[in-house]
């Protein structure tokens, strides 16, 4: 799979130009696509390793092409791109089986580093696989640690591996907000609760993130797995999470 294309779909020429000038030194064919109509019908052409798909597209949306990947081309990876404050459609696509998304405006260094990583991640062997509680579990130990980079990897993973499991979503939205982004993180905790309304750690995380009194505890799964930090210093490793 380290030779097939990437395919950027967008219906803004300024932006595929600027992704595919972005991802030429990954030394990977790079296709693209205006429409979501012209993405399928490259699809069915030629193999593709990678698909870097805009969410909000004429007549056919991003979120209908992903759905259409995943039905057809399972094991094809997509990265969405969405607008600044859509955060809740990126939720809704990595249900449906999207490995990561970036919201515009981002740079060229922002989109090459996720797609390297997307692509180093993904195309591991089939016997290096972890299932899906493992990956949760080693996402944990990330975080304690503070790999914020490696856990955002491995907490992907589990998301593609099972969907429509909460625990992923909750540590999804711990990343966000260790790495300052309130807002998006809160979207994450609401998709764990939508999953499983029943799942505490997101419904304390939540809660915690819209009080006044905000406490620096982000629940990871249970009380023996809290990981507690200070607002402001963070590990080298959070320009990756």
């Amino acid at each position: 799979m380290e030779k097939q294309p990437i395919l950027v779909v967008d219906d803004e020429k300024n932006i595929r130009l600027t992704i595919s000038q972005s991802l030429e030194p990954l030394d990977l064919p790079i296709w693209t696509a205006a429409s979501g109509e012209e993405a399928l019908q490259k699809l069915q052409e030629s193999p593709f390793g990678l698909v870097l798909l805009d969410m909000k597209m004429p007549r056919m949306g991003g979120m209908e092409v992903l759905r259409r990947i995943k039905e057809d081309w399972p094991n094809i990876r997509v990265i969405i791109i969405t607008a600044h404050g859509t955060i809740e459609s990126a939720v809704e696509a990595m249900k449906l089986g999207a490995v990561d998304f970036i919201q515009k405006p981002f740079s060229p260094d922002d989109i090459r580093e996720l797609a390297k990583s997307v692509l180093k991640h993904e195309t591991l062997a089939e016997e290096q696989t972890v299932d899906y509680h493992s990956l949760i579990e080693l996402t944990k130990r990330h975080i304690s640690d503070r790999r914020f980079g490696a856990a955002r990897e491995t907490v992907r993973k589990a998301i593609a591996l099972d969907p429509a499991q909460p625990e992923a979503y909750n540590l999804f939205g711990a990343l966000l907000e260790i790495n300052g982004n309130m807002f998006e993180a809160q979207k994450f905790y609401l998709a764990a609760m939508d999953i499983d309304p029943k799942y505490k750690p997101a419904e304390v995380n939540l809660k915690r993130t819209i009080s006044w009194n905000k406490s620096d505890k982000i629940i990871l799964g249970s009380d023996e797995n809290e990981f507690s930090f200070k607002n402001g210093a963070r590990n080298d490793d959070r320009k990756h999470s």
